[in-house]
Parts: C-alpha cells; sequence; structure tokens
C-alpha cells in the first residue's frame, strides 16, 4: 500500500503549523527576528542599536540628575548676587553721612546675618546630599568656621564628570572660586588710612591708567606711603625712595588725584598736616573676610571727624571688594548656564539619536502587523481547507467497500 500521500500530507501539515505559530508569535511580538536563526543581519543590527539605545538612555538618566544639580547650582548663586547688592546698599547707606551710631550697628548685624547666610549657601547640598561647592570633594561641608571665627575652605578645585551624550561631559558640581578668588581694593591695590590721621581726607583708586605698572605692583611686595603736608602738598615713598610729590591737583567734582605705580587716586576731604596713607598691593581676600571687615567697620565707635573719614575708608575699599564679588559670581552663575545649555542641547541630540536608532531596529525587525494577519488568515485557511480534504480523501478508503 503506498502511504506516501499520507507521508507528504504530514509533512505539509507540520510546515503549515510551523508557519502558523510563527506568524501568531510575530502578532504578539511585534518582531519578525528574534534570535539570530531568524535573520543573523536583521539580528545584529537590531542588537546593536539596542545597546546604544541603552547607553543613550543611561545618558539621560544622568542628564536628569545633572540638571536638576546644577539648577540648584544656579539658584545658590542667585541668592548669594542678591545677598551681596544687599550689602552693597547697606554700605552706601552708612556713607551717606547721615546714619547715626545706633544705625550703624544695626547696619553691622545685618551685614554679620549675610555672612552666616553666605556660609550656608556655600555649603548647599545637591538631592544626593554632596555640596555643590566642594568640587570632587562633595562628601565634606567645603566652608567651615576655624577656632579662630575665620571660615575656611576644605573643598578642591575638582569636578565630577558626567556623561550626558556622546563624547559630552559636565560637572554636577562646582567649587568654592566664586567666593575666594577675589583681592583686597580694587584687585589692585588697598589703601589704610593711618589710625593717628587728624584730617577728614580719602584716598580712593579711580582706575588704572597703565595696566603693565599696576600689575607689577601688585604683583610685587612694596607698599607705597602717601603722606600729605601743608598746602595740598604731597610726597609718596615706596622702600624709602620717593616715587611721587607735588601738589594735588584738582579733578573737577571728584576732588583732586595722584597718579602712582599706573594706578588713579582721588583723594577726597581735607587731609591734615602730616596724614599719611598706605598703599598696599592688593592680596586674595575671600567674600567672608570681606563680610567681615565691613561688619567691623560698621560696628566700630566712630565719633570725631577723623574717625568717621577712617571709617568710610574702610567702607569704601569694601564697596570696590563687593564689585570683584558680584562679578566673580555672575561670571560663574554664566558658566554653570552654559554647562546646562550643554545638557539641553545633549538631550535633543539624544532625542534624535534614540529615534534614529529605533527607526533602524523597526526596519531591521519589526513586523508588518496587518501584513502579518493577512498571511496568518490565509495560512490557517489553508491548513483548514488541507485538512476538510484530507478528511475526504480518507472516506474513499477501500475498507468502506469491504
Amino acid at each position: 500500500m503506498d502511504v506516501s500521500f499520507f507521508t507528504n500530507f504530514s509533512s505539509s501539515l507540520l510546515q503549515q503549523e510551523a508557519q502558523i505559530n510563527a506568524l501568531q508569535q510575530q502578532v504578539s511580538t511585534g518582531l519578525t527576528v528574534q534570535t539570530p536563526d531568524q535573520g543573523p543581519g536583521a539580528y545584529q543590527v537590531s542588537t546593536v542599536a539596542g545597546d546604544q539605545v541603552s547607553s543613550i538612555n543611561a545618558d539621560n538618566a544622568n542628564q536628569a540628575t545633572v540638571n536638576v544639580q546644577l539648577g540648584a547650582v544656579d539658584n545658590a548663586y542667585s541668592s548669594m548676587s542678591a545677598l551681596f547688592n544687599n550689602v552693597q546698599s547697606v554700605v552706601e547707606q552708612a556713607l551717606n553721612g547721615t546714619t547715626s551710631s545706633g544705625n550703624m550697628n544695626a547696619l553691622a548685624s545685618q551685614v554679620t546675618a549675610a555672612e552666616q547666610q553666605l556660609l550656608g549657601l556655600a555649603n548647599t547640598t545637591a538631592p544626593n546630599g554632596t555640596y555643590l561647592f566642594g568640587g570632587s570633594n562633595g562628601q565634606t561641608a567645603p566652608f567651615q568656621v576655624d577656632s579662630t571665627g575665620n571660615i575656611s575652605y576644605f573643598g578642591d578645585g575638582g569636578g565630577s564628570p558626567t556623561n550626558i551624550g556622546q563624547n559630552q561631559v559636565v560637572s554636577s558640581v562646582s567649587n568654592g572660586e566664586a567666593l575666594l578668588t577675589g583681592n583686597q581694593g580694587d584687585g589692585f591695590s588697598s589703601v589704610s588710612a593711618r589710625s593717628a590721621n587728624a584730617g577728614t581726607g580719602q584716598v580712593l583708586q579711580q582706575g588704572v591708567i597703565n595696566l603693565a605698572n599696576a600689575t607689577s605692583f601688585q604683583q610685587g611686595n612694596s607698599d607705597i606711603v602717601l603722606t600729605f603736608g601743608s598746602g595740598n602738598s604731597y610726597v609718596a615713598t615706596q622702600g624709602g625712595s620717593t616715587i611721587g610729590s607735588g601738589t594735588l591737583t584738582t579733578s573737577g567734582a571728584g576732588g583732586a588725584t595722584v597718579q602712582l605705580s599706573g594706578m588713579d587716586f582721588q583723594v577726597s576731604g581735607s587731609p591734615s598736616n602730616g596724614d599719611s596713607f598706605t598703599i598696599s598691593p592688593a592680596r586674595p581676600q575671600s567674600a567672608f573676610s570681606l563680610l567681615k571687615q565691613i561688619q567691623s567697620a560698621l560696628s566700630g565707635s566712630a565719633s570725631t571727624p577723623a574717625q568717621v573719614a577712617q571709617t568710610n575708608q574702610v567702607l569704601n575699599q569694601s564697596l570696590a571688594g563687593l564689585a570683584q564679588y558680584q562679578q566673580s559670581v555672575t561670571t560663574s552663575q554664566a558658566q554653570n548656564g552654559v554647562m546646562l545649555q550643554a545638557v539641553s542641547n545633549a538631550a535633543t541630540g539624544n532625542t534624535a539619536q534614540i529615534t534614529n536608532l529605533q527607526t533602524s531596529i523597526d526596519n531591521s525587525t519589526s513586523a508588518n502587523t496587518p501584513v502579518v494577519i493577512s498571511q496568518l488568515d490565509q495560512t490557517m485557511t489553508a491548513l483548514q481547507a488541507a485538512m476538510k480534504a484530507f478528511g475526504t480523501v480518507q472516506g474513499l478508503s477501500l475498507f468502506n467497500y469491504i
């Protein structure tokens, strides 16, 4: 008896069932290729692209974390800027000439509070608990009060590099540089009045007229002593040698001026015969030291016109220092803004990359569901028809005629 018909039918039936299973799997998963044997080339393209998508998604997670931390840095800088502006207003109020000694003490209290507030801002922590301004040493409070009451920095200049995109790295933390890099006075010189001065004179920086000479003075170690005599005369000495002398020249409403070592100084008020001022190379002064200097000047008991002039000398110097730190914080905030923009740009770029990679994956392995469903219907119909035909053939067996 020839059984090849039955054998061929059985083989065809198994093939159709396998095809139906494959099509049903494609409908349920939406994929035509899930294993290498189903399409080696397509599987490789899908796997490589999928790994790249996973890497980009990890960068996107980093972006979210970095964005929050850089946002906290930006907020802290904004608060610092507002704080320095407020202290500037306090100093200007003290310099207006109508503030009583009681009000001066009240202003001193405001500056003390500002110093404490600045300390809190400088020790701001990120949501993950690290200190934003500690550099790479984010586990330790970067600004700490020592036994003498001075505030020291325990951070470093490092950062916390974080991947946010292909070949794109930003630091999620900053350091304390914005509160440490200012110099005394205007950055080139610091002027102090001799405590025994009897007049009401003040010597204030007006700017630089020769940058090379002013820079050389600032980088040196030799003070200039400016002494006033009778008849608006003056003598300037440095290292025991006279470097300038003459009679004060008037420069309009600003008063008289003296030019020394590439710098222009305004002399206001009326120095007495023998009054002197020391012009020193500006040295680094932290923002905390600057605020402490302002607080000390405001809380001093200045009663005579000469004492008031000496207090105002300190306060005017402090205004120049505040201007440096206002600029320093603004610059640091702008740099932080550049990193925030980089994160935003990376997010846009990552979205485009994921879209392109997903398209590549879809083109390689995704099923065309409507087409697959149609093929599944056709295959199942064909199988049903074949099984019906086979049943009919079985009914024609010779056994029915015995």
